[in-house]
């Protein structure tokens, strides 16, 4: 875990960036305010928050945070410097939801360096909430997105390196490690925002495990699984090992369970206590975490393992570069 910031590039955003402890942000303003996971949420808020300070949409925010880590970060989870599959085709899944039920997704979606636009025009241009594989790319080239390659040297070097001994095994919180040679095989930025309106939405995007079996999907582009919003009550998103949300509906089941009165962080725990009821030893060795935000945009979290970590910007003096560490299950460091 030493190297654990050194993926981050674009990085006068998060250098120096402190960790907070416990599972909830600080009361909010009611007013707009923006939350990402993992140490690369500092910079996705950073390129949200213009939009919110400006009175824009939550919607476009939520984009412009997802765009950001889709182009200007270079990572093996999210984006065109992903790790592929094991064949070594990198694919891209992302969602992106307005608080009004609106919801549009793309799945196993290659060359296509924005999949999270691909996913707006989905749900602001087609009577469907998601397309799949060359479906979705025909659609992307059709409305003008570029097709162009996206797997870098870096990732296909990483997975040739894989295929010596083609290991495939979870890893926890590989989020937050560079590229070393390469075991990373985790997911997602998750962003939520709500606007000076009180409109909330959320995105997802990834680049999914790595190594994965070609045409696996995972919980991101999935509504309810990996995010969830609704402006009656709430936001939530997850990132971990995706098929642990997809069997637990497990945004949905935060953003229900703030319905029935529960604090973000609450909501948030409960749901990881559920996911470690129905599977308690597989909950050891795999990381899963939710993130938050309530109508009134009150914020919290809640892990697995230790080491997840999310960012919050609002209109409140900063420094906005600071993350927060989610309360969890597990106390140990997993390494």
């Amino acid at each position: 875990m030493g190297n654990r910031r050194q993926f981050l590039q674009a990085s006068l955003l998060a250098a120096g960036a402190a960790v907070l402890p416990g599972g909830r942000a600080a009361p909010a303003t009611n007013g707009a305010r923006v939350v990402s996971t993992w140490d690369f949420g500092v910079g996705a808020n950073a390129a949200a928050w213009p939009v919110l300070a400006r009175g824009g949409s939550a919607l476009d925010a939520v984009e412009a945070g997802a765009r950001w880590a889709e182009a200007n970060l270079c990572n093996p989870t999210v984006g065109r410097c992903g790790n592929p599959d094991r064949d070594g085709v990198l694919t891209l899944d992302a969602s992106i939801m307005d608080g009004d039920g609106r919801c549009g997704a793309v799945a196993a979606l290659e060359d296509i360096a924005h999949p999270v636009s691909v996913a707006r025009a989905v749900m602001e241009k087609t009577p469907h909430v998601m397309l799949v594989g060359a479906g979705a790319q025909q659609f992307a080239v059709a409305q003008g997105f570029e097709k162009t390659p996206l797997l870098t040297d870096t990732a296909r070097a990483a997975w040739r390196e894989w295929l010596k001994t083609s290991e495939y095994a979870p890893q926890i919180n590989a989020e937050r490690q560079s590229r070393p040679g390469d075991k990373t095989n985790h997911d997602t930025l998750g962003i939520l925002a709500r606007d000076a309106q009180g409109r909330l939405a959320g995105a997802c995007t990834t680049s999914g495990m790595a190594w994965k079996l070609h045409g696996r999907v995972g919980d991101s582009p999935i509504i309810g699984a990996g995010l969830y919003v609704d402006n009656e009550v709430g936001a939530a998103t997850a990132s971990g090992v995706g098929e642990e949300m997809v069997r637990n509906a497990a945004s949905f089941l935060v953003v229900e369970l703030m319905r029935q009165g529960r604090s973000p962080a609450d909501a948030c725990r409960e749901a990881i206590e559920r996911v470690v009821r129905k599977r308690p030893e597989a909950s050891r060795t795999l990381q899963v975490c939710f993130l938050a935000m309530n109508k009134d945009g009150d914020v919290g979290a809640f892990a697995l393992h230790r080491g997840f970590v999310y960012a919050v910007h609002d209109a409140a003096p900063g420094p906005h570069d600071r993350l927060h560490e989610a309360a969890s299950v597990y106390r140990t460091v997993q390494t």
